[in-house]
C-alpha cells in the first residue's frame, strides 16, 4: 500500500497540481486579451502623461523640452480651468438629477400595461438614438437668435446662447432631452425583474399605490438606479459635444473637455492641453473610485438582503 501511495501520490496533492495547471492554462488563455486591453486602454493614458510633462514648439514640428510639472502648475493656476471645473460639476449634478427623475417616470410609464405600449417605448427612445452632434444642432436651431424657433413662438429676441446662465441651462436641458431615455431604459430593466407576486401580496394587505411605490418599487429598483447613476455621472463629467457645438465653450459653458481641446487646437499648447486632459482623467477616476467604494458597497448590501 505504501508503494502504491508513493507511486500515485496523495489525492490532495494530485488535486492541488491539477488546480495549479488549470490556473496556469487560464492565465495563458486570458493573457492575449489582457495585453490587447492594456495596449488599447493604457497606452493613450501613458502617452498623454508623457505629453503633459513636455513643452512643444509651435514653430518647429517635433521640437520639445522637458517641463516637469510646469504644465500642471499652469493648468491649476489658470482661472479658466477652475471655471470649467465648476461648469462641469454644475452640468453633471443638474443633468444627472433631472435625467434620473424623468427617466424613472418614463420607465414607470413604459412598464405599465396599456394599449400602445410598444409605440410609447419606441417614441421615447428616439432622442437617445440621435447622434449628440445632431441633437446639439437641433437645439442650436431652436434657440439661435433672434429668429430661432423659441423666439418666434414667444415673440422675443433673447440671445439665449450668448448670455449667462441661459446658455448653460440650455445645454443641460438638451442633455436631459437626449439622455433621459437611456436612464429610463436601465431603470425599466430593473422594473421588469421585480416579481408581480410582491405587488399582489401588498394589495391583499391593503397597501396603497404610494405605499407600494415607496416600500416595494423604489427599494428593489435602487441597484438599477445606482448603476444608471454611475454610467451617467462618469459620462457627464467628460461632456464635450453639446457645449462645443452649441456655444463653442463660451458664455459660461466651458467644460474640462472643451478647455483641454482649446489648448490643443486653438493655442497649440500640447503640453498644457495634455495636462488638462490628465487632470480631467484624475477627476473622473476620483469619482469612479468614490462610486465603487460607497455605491458598490450599498449594492452588495442590497444583494445580501
Amino acid at each position: 500500500m505504501e508503494a502504491a501511495s508513493i507511486g500515485t501520490g496523495s489525492p490532495a496533492r494530485v488535486q492541488r497540481s491539477k488546480g495549479l495547471q488549470e490556473k496556469q492554462l487560464a492565465r495563458l488563455m486570458v493573457a492575449p486579451s489582457m495585453i490587447l486591453i492594456a495596449v488599447v486602454a493604457a497606452w493613450p493614458v501613458i502617452y498623454a502623461i508623457w505629453l503633459s510633462l513636455h513643452e512643444y514648439s509651435v514653430r518647429v514640428a517635433g521640437l520639445s523640452r522637458w517641463a516637469g510639472f510646469g504644465n500642471y502648475s499652469s493648468a491649476l493656476g489658470n482661472a479658466d480651468w477652475w471655471a470649467a471645473l465648476g461648469h462641469t460639476l454644475i452640468f453633471t449634478v443638474a443633468s444627472v438629477a433631472l435625467e434620473t427623475l424623468i427617466g424613472l417616470a418614463m420607465a414607470l410609464a413604459m412598464h405599465a400595461a396599456f394599449k400602445g405600449q410598444g409605440l410609447l417605448r419606441t417614441t421615447v427612445l428616439v432622442p437617445w438614438a440621435l447622434l449628440t452632434v445632431v441633437t446639439a444642432i437641433i437645439w442650436r436651431t431652436m434657440f439661435v437668435s433672434p429668429y430661432g424657433f423659441v423666439n418666434t413662438i414667444f415673440g422675443t429676441k433673447t440671445v439665449w446662447l450668448g448670455s449667462e446662465p441661459q446658455a448653460l441651462i440650455i445645454i443641460i436641458l438638451a442633455d436631459v432631452w437626449k439622455t433621459a431615455p437611456f436612464m429610463a431604459l436601465l431603470i425599466l430593466a430593473g422594473l421588469q425583474v421585480i416579481p408581480g407576486e410582491v405587488y399582489e401580496a401588498a394589495k391583499v394587505d391593503g397597501a396603497s399605490t404610494m405605499q407600494r411605490f415607496t416600500r416595494i418599487t423604489l427599494p428593489l429598483l435602487m441597484p438599477a438606479i445606482l448603476v444608471a447613476l454611475i454610467f451617467r455621472t462618469l459620462d457627464a463629467l467628460r461632456v464635450f459635444d453639446l457645449p462645443y457645438v452649441l456655444t463653442g465653450g463660451q458664455n459660461g459653458t466651458s467644460t474640462l473637455s472643451t478647455i483641454a481641446q482649446e489648448a490643443f487646437a486653438a493655442n497649440r499648447l500640447y503640453g498644457l492641453g495634455a495636462a488638462m486632459a490628465v487632470l480631467t482623467f484624475i477627476v473622473v477616476m476620483i469619482v469612479s473610485f468614490s462610486y465603487i467604494r460607497f455605491v458598490g458597497g450599498n449594492l452588495r448590501g442590497m444583494g445580501d438582503d
